[in-house]
């Protein structure tokens, strides 16, 4: 089974579950006690912080899910793009600087001189 079918089935089952427990809460199967909840207020403020971490890694998580997704589906991505650009500019300027620094060959050399030394 690939990861992704794994996911995918994993958050079938927590819907599901959850779905069991609004449908059992509705129908009086079982209470969850709220006036416990309420008239502590430390229980209350660690069901808040408890709740909105949760909720922080889990939007994190989603989050870099759905953007390697999205951007798998690219060829490269915009930095790797400016990267590849970038590097095509080095070399373009390495090639001119070369160019500058090679020595000067005359271009109308003079003859040697026949028949010997001067």
């Amino acid at each position: 089974m690939n990861a992704s079918r794994a996911v995918i089935l994993l958050w079938s089952g927590l819907i599901v579950a959850l779905l069991i427990i609004e449908f059992a809460e509705i129908t009086r199967v079982f209470t969850i006690p709220l006036a416990s909840a309420v008239g502590d207020p430390y229980t209350l403020l660690f069901a808040l912080v408890l709740t909105t971490v949760l909720a922080l890694v889990g939007a994190i998580f989603i989050g870099i899910y759905f953007s390697t997704r999205v951007l798998r589906a690219q060829g490269f991505t915009p930095f790797e793009e400016e990267m590849l650009r970038m590097r095509s500019e080095v070399q373009e300027i390495k090639r001119s600087v070369d160019r500058m620094s090679a020595p000067a060959a005359p271009s109308d050399p003079d003859p040697p001189p026949k028949g010997g030394r001067p």
